[in-house]
């Protein structure tokens, strides 16, 4: 069935059928919630394969015109065609968000000025890189594909005053992204103005006025069913769907959201758009052991007088987590919750709202602390109707933890055993780990 893999969709589905009508000799018919649980348990025992969504990919792609989207990059943020004659080269940047935030607000000028020299730096990679391949180097002046994306997300909501779980950050997830989505494609069809539109445009969703937000809708109806996501928009796009019809795009892809682990560490940010993972850890390099400290976290506390060598023990002795430490507000708990407090439906909320302005796609890590079969397929279920492009990695909790024998409490609080934590912590209901559960049926 080699035509399958060029296909996604309704053309898909209308083919597979099609291809089942015929009784192949070689054929087999399997199960599809023994293969779902299949793969839900290869997730969950090993952090991937990672789940992507072609359709969505496909659908909404600007470049459909031109090709089909076959895979994703390692990362999962990279959305292009690949072909025999066409290798994907995707050149990609970062805004630092965190800088954008400035007396509790957006910058929006800053903002402006900032992505429109990011894109503009990129524009100008494509023609002075150097190309291992042909492939590589036909696509990439071709379709001069480039992605900008953010980071130090957790850093800029911590200076907004919220936490990650609560509509103040989806409608801050939704707006922050609306505005570089705004001044990405504003930046590149002035460009296009400047130096002429991409070689493969016409034909493209953006010489059809179809822009990322408009493709939602098209995903909706390819499905035949409800995409669960707010819609709304807060920016005047007039302008800058006028300009696009008027001189084009210089680039055919302009967003992307990309891990950035290195680059978010050298510039002393929370990568991409994850909640913090942890506000301690020990981190170790060549000088040797260092314990880090959540700089936000330590300032809260010492502004209304409770940092103390007390407070940080019971930080200690929580592993971070600041719940459960009556001397430690409850505000400031909640805007300081790690990632594995934060239920997963808040970080694919969060991703979908951003993934409506995005062209190409974003790194979204699922962080799960259960082991429940159930929850673990709603929350990708969840995805898919929210309609996300891919996931990355799932990360889970180990079972065990380091016994703290050093530290001592003065409130007498004991370390919890891992047994003891293993059996609180356990979901007996419903279990990824029993083969024989059929709560996921």
């Amino acid at each position: 069935t080699p035509d399958l893999h060029d296909l996604y969709g309704k053309a898909f589905e209308e083919r597979y059928e099609h291809y089942e009508s015929q009784n192949l000799p070689r054929a087999k018919k399997v199960n599809a919630l023994d293969q779902w649980r299949k793969m839900l348990t290869m997730l969950f025992e090993t952090g991937h394969p990672w789940i992507t969504f072609k359709d969505a990919m496909n659908v909404r792609n600007p470049q459909d015109h031109a090709g089909v989207i076959h895979s994703s990059n390692l990362c999962t943020e990279i959305a292009l065609n690949t072909s025999t004659d066409e290798t994907a080269v995707c050149n990609l940047a970062s805004l630092n968000l965190s800088h954008m935030v400035v007396d509790g607000k957006l910058d929006q000028e800053k903002i402006e000025k900032t992505v429109s020299i990011g894109i503009r730096m990129l524009d100008n990679v494509i023609d002075n890189n150097f190309y291992p391949t042909e492939e590589a180097r036909k696509a990439n002046l071709k379709h001069r594909a480039i992605g900008l994306g953010i980071m130090g997300y957790q850093n800029a909501i911590y200076k907004m005053g919220f936490a990650y779980d609560s509509q103040d950050n989806m409608t801050f997830a939704d707006r922050s992204m609306e505005m570089v989505s705004y001044y990405a494609i504003l930046a590149s069809s002035k460009l296009s103005k400047e130096r002429g539109s991409y070689e493969s445009y016409k034909g493209s969703k953006w010489d059809r006025g179809i822009f990322p937000i408009d493709s939602v809708d098209l995903l909706e109806k390819q499905r035949g069913e409800a995409i669960d996501l707010d819609r709304s928009v807060a920016l005047d796009w007039t302008p800058v769907r006028e300009h696009v019809k008027a001189h084009g795009m210089r680039n055919c892809n302009t967003m992307a959201i990309a891990p950035t682990a290195t680059i978010a560490n050298i510039s002393g940010v929370y990568p991409c758009t994850e909640p913090a993972f942890k506000n301690i850890y020990m981190k170790e390099n060549l000088s040797g052991n260092f314990v880090v400290i959540n700089e936000s976290l330590m300032k809260d506390l010492d502004d209304i007088g409770a940092w103390n060598d007390a407070v940080l023990r019971q930080i200690k002795l929580n592993n971070g987590s600041l719940q459960g430490i009556p001397e430690i507000p409850e505000a400031i708990r909640n805007v300081y919750k790690e990632v594995f407090e934060v239920a997963p439906e808040w970080i694919v909320e969060s991703s979908a709202r951003r993934m409506k302005w995005i062209d190409q796609s974003a790194s979204t890590n699922i962080f799960l602390k259960t082991q429940s079969g159930k929850i673990l397929s709603d929350t990708y279920h969840m995805a898919w109707k929210m309609g996300l492009k891919t996931t990355y990695y799932l990360r889970t909790l180990a079972a065990t933890q380091v016994m703290k024998a050093t530290v001592q409490s003065d409130s007498g609080t004991e370390p919890v055993s891992s047994k003891k934590s293993m059996e609180s912590n356990t979901v007996q209901a419903c279990s990824i780990l029993d083969p024989e559960c059929e709560a996921c049926q």
